[in-house]
């Protein structure tokens, strides 16, 4: 069964930044594009870093601060951004990828582990290919329940007898129906429907008035 990657959701047309871009060029082509973080590259195209809308208010925060002052590691931090003429400067660095190859799943869970709204995408090389956000991750429930009825039909039933298993699927919630004589296969069928690509919840009714079935 093949699950959808990064690649299949992510924007390709990435706005980035040189690590020499100036910081009114960044604040201008951000507000311009209506984004709120962006990658900064090398010359080879490898991540280097994102600057983000609270990397640039660093300086607004500090305006007044004059000299430095013991502010603690991220107040501290902060300070030396709001110091920041250039995107290498400001951003924050190493970035958090993800590969294209990674599925939806994955790229989820590195979003919620670091509490982030999107991240660069980047081959093997660390070059930048795109950039993935939670509304590209949330696309893959806009599938039709006749796309996910057909999918779980042909990949999960395979090798099921078709006139023994029904499927239905309305609004995303799929309902297993029928008999299936090898009853400690039911579990591996419903996790691989669980697992199907736009699937918000399963209903197993498999084997639900068959009796005697065999293992």
């Amino acid at each position: 069964m093949r699950r959808r990657t990064v690649k299949d959701v992510m924007t390709k047309a990435v706005v980035s930044a040189y690590r020499g871009a100036c910081f009114k060029d960044i604040v201008q082509v951000m507000i311009k594009r209506g984004i709120t973080a962006m990658p900064v590259i090398d010359e080879g195209h490898r991540v280097a870093g994102v600057v983000s809308e609270s990397d640039l208010l660093a300086k607004e925060e500090h305006k007044n601060g004059g000299k430095r002052r013991r502010l603690g590691r991220r107040r501290d931090r902060s300070w030396a951004k709001a110091q920041a003429l250039t995107a290498e400067d400001l951003m924050s660095s190493p970035a958090i990828t993800v590969h294209p190859e990674a599925t939806i799943v994955e790229a989820a869970r590195l979003l919620d582990a670091h509490r982030i709204k999107r991240m660069p995408v980047t081959d093997d090389q660390n070059r930048l290919v795109g950039i993935v956000s939670r509304r590209d991750l949330l696309s893959v429930f806009t599938r039709t329940d006749e796309e996910i009825r057909d999918e779980v039909r042909h990949e999960v039933f395979a090798l099921a007898d078709p006139t023994q298993v029904s499927v239905y699927v309305r609004h995303g919630v799929v309902t297993l129906g029928g008999t299936m004589r090898q009853k400690d296969l039911i579990p591996i069928v419903v996790r691989l429907a669980a697992a199907t690509d736009g699937v918000v919840g399963v209903i197993d009714e498999l084997n639900r008035d068959m009796a005697g079935a065999e293992p």
